[in-house]
């Protein structure tokens, strides 16, 4: 048995003793995936009924952002297996919903795509952050478009920007959009 002696009987009785410690020792993911699940566990002991609180990027455990990797977690959820899935699951980590975006006009071409690809971004933001919060400058928001299997990286404040600054080349329907997302320039 790798590792833990040539004896087989102690070693038997070793591997015993490391999966009665750590049961998991043994998954074919990373270690480092293995630590977050740890620390995953940890924190849900002490939580109403196992179930962590919603953890934002930016919430540090043990020196690691514990939060963003969660996040990275919930968007490539259908990339994991179903026993990493279920897993984070139990502490109460569940997939990101994707929001359905309203219809852009249709007024064909690039324009319209690229209206569609920002209001689904959009969409997305205010249904995690809510219609209040602002936009930071520079935010980069990664969402999947209807059709498409790789998310696309939209620059979300960017793409409100350039809407506002051309809001009198936007549609009834589009402004309308924009309207029913919270962009009160709209």
């Amino acid at each position: 048995m790798d590792g833990l002696g040539k004896d087989p009987d102690r070693a038997a009785q070793r591997a015993a003793q490391l999966v009665a410690v750590d049961a998991d020792r043994r998954r074919p993911w990373p270690l480092d995936r293995q630590r977050h699940h740890a620390v995953l566990r940890d924190l849900a002991v002490d939580e109403p009924e196992g179930r962590l609180p919603e953890l934002q990027p930016g919430v540090m455990v043990e020196g690691d952002d514990l939060g963003r990797w969660i996040a990275r977690q919930r968007r490539d959820w259908a990339q994991l297996s179903a026993t990493q899935q279920e897993r984070l699951a139990k502490p109460g980590i569940e997939p990101v919903k994707r929001p359905t975006p309203a219809p852009a006009a249709k007024s064909g071409g690039k324009t319209s795509a690229a209206f569609t690809r920002g209001l689904t971004a959009l969409a997305q933001w205010v249904e995690r952050e809510g219609a209040g919060r602002p936009v930071p400058h520079g935010h980069v928001e990664e969402t999947v478009i209807d059709g498409e299997t790789e998310p696309i990286a939209a620059k979300l404040s960017v793409w409100i920007s350039n809407s506002r600054a051309r809001r009198d080349k936007l549609t009834d329907p589009q402004r309308a959009t924009l309207a029913e997302q919270g962009m009160d320039w709209a």
